[in-house]
């Protein structure tokens, strides 16, 4: 318990915190301006409220482990003495709570329905705002299912009209949509299968247990360190905290907007919108938007003048409408059309919540909040020649804005200004991506050519790190832990390093669609391959890549040989390969047909392989020498059976 909080202290010095909480020095400055003692002021209750919120982690980190414990107590109980340990106790996911009720999880990942936010026709009622008791339950969550008709289901469908089954000839029918579908019986089976027979749901239910991957490829702004030392980020549906020292990560299973954090519902019947999550608890705390934004959220901010009480949001329209929110009371309090062109970042500025900055394609505004209405102000390039794109804003201390760009230039903005202040030309070769302002004082930029460069106040270069090449370039950039930084990568890396060290992947994953999925028979592994062209080993005891390897062709479908000694790889192109599992070496390359192979099967002897084809063609090679050595035996038609294409088969 001592270990799990010292792990939290360690983000914050507490005891130089209260002495600068302490220090009324800078309010007793006369030469100080009022705005000046202001954000002073505003910063120490800031840093107050990073401490209570690294407070309340803490706490709820100790109940977690006590609730872990009590658990693994009551298992032990009932289970008797045993003879071993698991090398690795997975600590349980924190439940999702949506004002006050505890969630059940949903395999599809689909959200529950918001109680209420505003909408651009303010026909909405606003969500209840009571927030959950801290001490719910955090135990894993059992779905409870309505009524019984799900607790009886038949083995082949329904016995009417849509099914038939004929013992003799070995096969059942089902209709779907009108066309009969036929699926042969195992041999072994054929005399015992009954087409009326029922069966019970199985006991045993799913739980996520760990999340590989990064969404850094289409995605800005994605990435924080949280008070409680968590690193949190999202990947498809999942917003996940990651501790990278213990190596745990708490995962949510809804498309949400965690504090600072984006993420855009790509199902067409889900209305996007904003969640605001409590990042110790996991409640949900408001839903905002319900009905006002269109097609998907770009932008999100909070401010930070005012406690974060407000929040800036833009979205995908084709005006790319920029609204800011009291979200506590979950109310509008301003809307304009942005520009119909892109927009890639907005923030407030840290010393006035009612300016915000927005960028984009071709553009850079400066927003001012007055009396309902948000009134523009065009940045003024000037002499300075107008990139294509303004990428990333961020802000310096004294209240500068400074932009990185398309054209690799930082300009930098006056504070209360629209006009450049300062340029540094040419500070990287290709777009800026990102622009990440340290709490010491020291910016940091990154961008396409994959270089990480510190600045100091006076905006003179002092040091360079250069990310390899097998990470991709800069997307993100984030202040970590003590002196470390985050990186987020365009191929779906998350870094963790130095300014002037050398960075390692905490988080990895593929950067298009992932079509291939294979369980290694007899050891804690699997294999993924997708669309990106790469083939990737994981151990899935402790979540590691084990190794990657890049193909020429897209990659379909995956299979692994009974001995776990090779696996085959089907591409896109018919082209197939084995691949040696320890060395990840080639061992043969075949090609069938000029379509994508659907599915790759091993015989349960090894002594075959089946291979699916979109071409409506089953393909069958002898096996030797323990999937290394394949021979033709022939292929099968199933031109009437699978007209679009063969989706699945089992040997």
């Amino acid at each position: 318990m001592e270990d799990g909080f010292s792990s939290y202290s360690s983000l914050y010095d507490t005891s130089s915190l209260l002495q600068f909480c302490n220090d009324d020095s800078a309010s007793a400055a006369s030469s100080m301006e009022v705005t000046d003692r202001i954000a002073s002021l505003e910063q120490r209750v800031q840093m107050q409220e990073d401490e209570i919120q690294l407070l309340k982690s803490a706490l709820a980190d100790v109940v977690r482990r006590l609730n872990v414990s009590e658990e693994q107590q009551a298992m032990g109980a009932r289970r008797g003495p045993t003879k071993a340990r698991p090398m690795i106790a997975t600590l349980p996911l924190r439940p999702t709570v949506n004002n006050g009720t505890v969630l059940p999880k949903k395999g599809s990942g689909t959200l529950p329905s918001p109680s209420g936010s505003g909408s651009r026709k303010d026909t909405s009622a606003p969500a209840n705002k009571t927030r959950a008791n801290s001490n719910e339950q955090m135990g894993t969550l059992n779905r409870k299912d309505s009524g019984d008709s799900k607790g009886n289901r038949t083995r082949a469908g329904s016995t009417g009209s849509n099914s038939s089954g004929k013992r003799k000839e070995g096969y059942v029918k089902m209709y779907l949509k009108g066309r009969p579908v036929t699926m042969y019986m195992p041999k072994d089976q054929v005399d015992s299968y009954c087409l009326e027979a029922r069966a019970e749901l199985p006991s045993n239910k799913l739980k996520l247990d760990w999340v590989y991957g990064y969404r850094g490829r289409d995605c800005r702004s994605n990435l924080y360190l949280l008070p409680t030392g968590e690193t949190v980020y999202f990947i498809a549906s999942v917003v996940v905290l990651f501790n990278v020292d213990e190596r745990f990560r708490t995962s949510h299973q809804t498309d949400v907007s965690c504090r600072w954090l984006c993420v855009i519902p790509v199902w067409q019947q889900l209305a996007p919108h904003v969640r605001v999550w409590d990042s110790v608890s996991l409640n949900t705390l408001h839903v905002l938007g319900t009905g006002f934004f269109d097609r998907a959220l770009v932008c999100l901010a909070f401010s930070k003048s005012n406690g974060g009480n407000t929040l800036c949001v833009v979205d995908d329209s084709n005006d790319h409408v920029l609204s800011v929110w009291d979200w506590q009371r979950e109310d509008r309090l301003a809307e304009v059309k942005c520009s119909n062109e892109s927009v890639f970042a907005a923030d407030f500025h840290p010393t006035d919540s009612n300016i915000v900055v927005t960028c984009g394609k071709s553009h850079l505004y400066f927003w001012n909040l007055e009396k309902g209405m948000l009134v523009k102000k065009q940045g003024l390039f000037e002499k300075q020649e107008k990139p294509k794109f303004v990428l990333c804003v961020t802000f310096a201390e004294n209240g500068d804005a400074i932009t990185g760009d398309s054209s690799g230039n930082i300009l930098v903005w006056g504070k209360g200004t629209n006009r450049i202040s300062h340029v540094i030309q040419g500070a990287h070769e290709g777009s800026i991506f990102a622009l990440c302002m340290l709490r010491n004082g020291t910016l940091v930029s990154g961008g396409k050519d994959r270089r990480l460069i510190s600045w100091d106040s006076s905006y003179q270069q002092t040091q360079t790190v250069e990310v390899p090449e097998l990470f991709g370039p800069i997307r993100t950039i984030a202040e970590g832990r003590g002196e470390t930084v985050l990186i987020g990568t365009t191929k779906n890396f998350v870094l963790q390093g130095s300014l002037d060290g050398e960075f390692i992947p905490i988080t990895q994953g593929h950067t298009d669609e992932l079509w291939g999925l294979a369980i290694h028979p007899w050891k804690p592994q699997f294999l993924t391959c997708g669309y990106d062209r790469q083939v990737c080993l994981w151990d899935s005891s402790s979540h590691q890549l084990i190794w990657s390897k890049n193909l020429e062709d897209a990659a379909q479908s995956a299979g692994f040989h009974p001995s776990g000694a090779v696996v085959a790889v089907g591409t896109q192109t018919g082209r197939w390969l084995v691949l040696d599992t320890d060395s990840k070496d080639l061992v043969t390359v075949h090609t069938d047909g000029n379509e994508q192979l659907s599915v790759m099967r091993y015989g349960p002897d090894g002594n075959f392989l089946a291979i699916g084809s979109h071409d409506n063609y089953i393909y069958i090679y002898a096996v030797a020498e323990n999937g290394r050595k394949y021979s033709r035996v022939g292929k099968w038609s199933l031109q009437f059976h699978h007209s679009s294409g063969l989706v699945y088969t089992v040997l």
